[in-house]
């Protein structure tokens, strides 16, 4: 089944950016909006998506767990292919984006995919810093922007800082930001001055593909 997509921005946009959601919570959340809108300002295409178990909860009410890792990649697979070669940005938040950098090689290898774009990486679970999810990112060949919270609970700065990391990911950091890169109000920083930097930086990078 081919999920529904959600677009934002110009037809004629140099680039296409589809981005899903995190484990949670769905494709049009505050977050989400924010930057499929901010790019599609920007000149970019955005479509954004949501897993079947998500699409689920919208027809149901029911909240349920994420559906199994190979359906997850299969949706994306579905996406890419319905998009289009050759232009296209994959990403996402959180779990959205660490399922579309599973596949990020093998789509760029087939000529689908240019770039990685992800909001909040789940570099590992929370508390669980002794179990990393990198091992795919030792090697990827993707380029790839990764925007960050200083303080996320799933990847911080200092964590982060020591897990290695293919040479084609760059890193944007939200100074004290959390999963989704809100500032705590003693920073003197306020969310919507981490969510502009993040996504001026987005826009950047995607600019340089």
């Amino acid at each position: 089944m081919k999920p529904e997509l959600l677009f934002n921005g110009p037809k004629r946009a140099p680039l296409t950016v589809a981005l899903t959601h995190g484990a949670g919570a769905p494709m049009d959340t505050p977050f989400m909006t924010f930057f499929a809108e901010g790019l599609a300002a920007k000149g970019f295409r955005v479509a954004r998506f949501e897993f079947p178990y998500m699409a689920a909860r919208r027809d149901t009410g029911k909240r349920k767990p994420p559906d199994r890792q190979p359906i997850l990649l299969d949706t994306w697979r579905a996406v890419i292919d319905e998009i289009g070669a050759d232009k296209l940005v994959i990403g996402g938040k959180s779990m959205g984006g660490r399922m579309a950098s599973m596949i990020a090689d093998e789509a760029a290898n087939e000529g689908k995919v240019r770039g990685l774009l992800c909001l909040g990486y789940p570099f590992y679970g929370a508390g669980r810093k002794d179990k990393p999810r990198t091992a795919h990112l030792e090697t990827l060949k993707t380029r790839t922007l990764i925007c960050q919270g200083t303080r996320d609970p799933m990847g911080d700065k200092d964590s982060v800082s020591k897990l290695k990391l293919s040479r084609k990911i760059r890193l944007h950091w939200a100074e004290d930001g959390d999963h989704d890169l809100k500032p705590r109000r003693a920073s003197g920083l306020t969310h919507e001055q981490n969510l502009i930097a993040a996504l001026d930086a987005a826009a950047s990078f995607l600019a340089g593909l």
